[in-house]
């Protein structure tokens, strides 16, 4: 009997540490299935993104020309309310301030439309393909494919093919890239927080429907730098307008000159009488004056004015937020002398070599001053005044199959820029 009741009450203990192993069991269990060596914050959310990465490399193509077709709606609107808002506000204040800020905004939004044209139309370059090559019709390509071979550094998995240094396959396009930077939303990895945030930044390219690379990389840079400063243009120059209609209610309206000296009344024989004390109606014995004076009430172009003034506020402010901070970034890619998908691998050998104690160095980068000269082509005498600051077609140096790096820099003086 006693030996029964001591089982009675160890069944208790033994039940819960059955169900406690259970559970641990369990977990490990899941562990060992789920295990990676590479997990962290990063890499657990390029998982849960998986399914929108998928969405968008499979219908990139479909959506392109929607996106294309609102940017140019958007511009559209954008230029034609500073026409019809802007420019009367302006002509009413100052004359030659209008003729200013009419002469920088259109040379603004030539360089904005050219440049993104440039860069939707412009093929990014693609390496010579063997299928469409004649050794007897077109010696010239059969030259560049030699010259490929001799200078490949891999081959390409997909279109089993040499690939030239710099050059990486894109799935979009589904062929490879000189010198690729990013198709929309083609390349994507770990990183920082900020870092993966400058990465969606790069997503909203859909809007140009083309990839980006060795031929169209500056006009794409290009665009989005005058862009920038168009966005920042009219902020600066529309704030106190957008002030007054957003938050003073003035329907655009502003007094250019303001009233000046002190309130007057008419005694009964029509003098006018200083009035240095405000008193009311009753202290002079006088009832207060009714008045049936009409309510203002907001009219249909009030109401346009104001929904105008709010939506390029927003279009703006969001276009100068996310467009500025892309520029910046590539803006230091360019400083670096590297692409958006080489800073993924310049900063991968970084880490392997320094595991290593060994240091590396991008082999293309040749400085600051020397990698933006070599980016925007400002070589064989041109210039940044007819170049860079007004729309140029010229094209960038070299063939993209082959690259100078900094060890041979010194040995091509004659072809250095």
């Amino acid at each position: 009997m006693s030996r029964i009741q001591w089982r009675l009450r160890e069944l208790p203990k033994n039940i819960s540490q059955t169900i406690r192993f259970r559970i641990q069991y369990g977990k490990q269990c899941i562990r060992s299935l789920t295990y990676n060596h590479h997990m962290n914050q990063s890499y657990a959310s390029d998982v849960c993104m998986e399914p929108i990465f998928w969405f968008v490399d499979n219908f990139t193509h479909l959506l392109g020309p929607f996106f294309v077709f609102a940017v140019v709606c958007l511009t559209t609107a954008v230029v034609t309310i500073c026409y019809w808002i802007g420019l009367p506000y302006w002509w009413n204040r100052n004359r030659y301030m209008t003729v200013f800020l009419m002469i920088v905004g259109h040379w603004l939004l030539l360089n904005v439309v050219y440049n993104f044209y440039k860069a939707a139309s412009v093929s990014p370059g693609y390496p010579p393909e063997v299928k469409h090559l004649n050794m007897k019709i077109v010696p010239l390509f059969a030259i560049a494919l030699k010259e490929l071979i001799a200078e490949a550094v891999s081959i390409c998995k997909k279109c089993i093919a040499p690939k030239p240094p710099r050059t990486h396959h894109c799935s979009v396009c589904n062929r490879c890239v000189l010198r690729m930077d990013h198709h929309c939303r083609k390349f994507r990895f770990s990183g920082s927080t900020s870092y993966g945030l400058l990465q969606w930044l790069d997503y909203i390219d859909a809007w140009l429907n083309n990839c980006v690379g060795y031929h169209n990389h500056r006009y794409f840079f290009l665009y989005m730098l005058y862009t920038t400063i168009g966005t920042l243009f009219i902020i600066s120059f529309g704030l106190e307008l957008g002030y007054g209609v957003l938050f003073l209610d003035e329907g655009g309206w502003k007094e250019m000159e303001p009233l000046q000296g002190h309130p007057v009344r008419f005694n009964l024989s029509g003098h006018i009488i200083p009035v240095t004390e405000m008193n009311d109606y009753e202290h002079d014995g006088m009832a207060p004056a009714e008045h049936d004076l009409p309510i203002p009430h907001p009219t249909h172009r009030t109401e346009t004015i104001h929904g105008a003034i709010l939506f390029m506020a927003l279009i703006n402010v969001a276009t100068l937020f996310a467009l500025g901070s892309l520029t910046a970034w590539h803006s230091t890619l360019i400083t670096r002398g590297e692409t958006s998908i080489e800073a993924h691998i310049n900063k991968s050998e970084t880490k392997r070599l320094a595991a290593m104690n060994k240091s590396y160095r991008n082999p293309y980068d040749f400085g600051p001053r020397k990698n933006w000269k070599l980016f925007l082509g400002i070589t064989r005498k041109r210039t940044w005044w007819r170049h860079v600051l007004l729309p140029s077609s010229h094209k960038p140096e070299g063939n993209g199959l082959t690259w100078l790096t900094y060890e041979h820099a010194f040995d091509t003086a004659d072809e250095w820029p």
